[in-house]
Formats: structure tokens, C-alpha cells, sequence
């Protein structure tokens, strides 16, 4: 009997392993996420030279950071649901860590990078900032400067075409990156991040 139980078991075990193994192996990108590193490492390769305008019209470049923290976004304004959720979820992350230490101007910028600049112009993502963060900036430019700066960062987009739709959708990661004031790569906040999250965090990173 004992036998039999320890038998059982086992099938069991090798069940459920091969299950999950299955759906390591078929599950799609989005749901297995896991961000490039350095090999051996352990640091995250993400970041690094970038040129485009802001909602100005002022061009921008990462040594226009060097200093700070960043916290990029990398969205479109005509998202309908998950941009607009993150950006608010990071803007209000940083109001309640300013809430409690005061002004953060001088050590952390939030930023919103298109990656649909086809749409996402400088008037539009001037008027798409205001609904966040007052000191948001909001960042565009050419195809190439978009795709240069989302290969920097590791993000992934693609335009979809919905024939049900009036507009086309764009299909891309979604993280929240925390940059250093060198630049480099810190940290980075799931889309179902909350603020209170963001603010812990962003507390214990800047030592507050």
C-alpha cells in the first residue's frame, strides 16, 4: 500500500513538472517577461544614447538627465488603456514620495517616450502630458530616432492593424525604467505596479 502511494506520487510530480514545462514553452512573450543582462553580470542591458524632441520642441539627449533619476515610459497617446494606466501609476508614485520628502526636481524626471511617432507629434504629446506628472516629459521624433532609442531601452513594438477598428493599435513592453543618474540601468516596475510601490521603492533607491 505504502508502495502504491509512493508510485502515485511520483506520476503525479512528473505531471505537474511536465505541465508547467509546457507552459513555459508555449506561453507567449508577454506573459514569460524577462529583461536582457549582462552575461554573468546580473546588470540588465538597458539604456543608453538617445536623441529626440520633447513637447517643446526642444531636443533632448540622455546627457540632458546626467544627474538624475529618470523614469521612462515607453508608450502611444492614442493607447487605450495600459499607457495611460502606467503613466498615472507613475506620476502618482512620485506625488506620494513628494507628498512625504518634498520636491524631487533636482534627482528624479519622469519620462514618456512614443513609439508611435507617425501620430505621436510635438503638439500631440504636448497635449497628451498635461493628464500626468507636471514636470512629465513627453518625447518624440523620426522613425529612426524612435527605433534607435526603443532598441536602446529593449522594447519591443509593433504596429497592429485591427480592420474593426478606426485606428491602428501598437503592440509594445511595458515597463517603468528606473535610471540612474549615470544612465545606467536600476531598476524597473511591472505595468500592474502601484504607486505606493513606485514611491517605496523609488524611497529606498534615493536613500530618502
Amino acid at each position: 500500500m505504502q508502495k502504491r502511494a509512493i508510485i502515485v506520487f511520483l506520476v503525479g510530480l512528473l505531471v505537474l513538472l511536465g505541465g508547467a514545462a509546457a507552459y513555459i514553452l508555449t506561453a507567449p512573450a508577454s506573459t514569460v517577461t524577462r529583461l536582457p543582462s549582462q552575461a554573468g553580470s546580473g546588470t540588465a542591458k538597458v539604456g543608453g544614447a538617445f536623441e529626440l524632441i520633447d513637447q517643446s520642441g526642444q531636443t533632448r539627449t540622455q546627457a540632458d538627465f546626467a544627474g538624475r533619476h529618470m523614469l521612462v515610459y515607453f508608450g502611444f497617446t492614442y493607447c487605450p488603456d495600459v499607457c495611460p494606466t502606467s503613466l498615472a501609476i507613475m506620476s502618482q508614485g512620485l506625488d506620494l514620495l513628494e507628498a512625504e520628502a518634498g520636491s524631487l526636481e533636482d534627482r528624479v524626471v519622469p519620462v514618456f517616450v512614443t513609439v508611435d511617432p507617425a501620430r505621436d507629434d510635438v503638439e500631440a504629446m504636448a497635449a497628451y502630458a498635461e493628464h500626468f506628472h507636471p514636470r512629465l516629459v513627453a518625447l518624440t521624433g523620426s522613425d529612426a530616432q524612435i527605433a534607435a532609442a526603443a532598441k536602446a531601452y529593449r522594447v519591443y513594438y509593433r504596429k497592429v492593424d485591427d480592420p474593426s477598428a478606426s485606428e491602428y493599435l501598437v503592440d509594445h513592453s511595458s515597463f517603468i525604467y528606473l535610471m540612474g543618474p549615470d544612465g545606467t540601468y536600476v531598476s524597473h516596475f511591472a505595468h500592474n505596479a502601484t504607486p505606493q510601490e513606485i514611491a517605496e521603492r523609488l524611497k529606498g533607491f534615493l536613500k530618502l
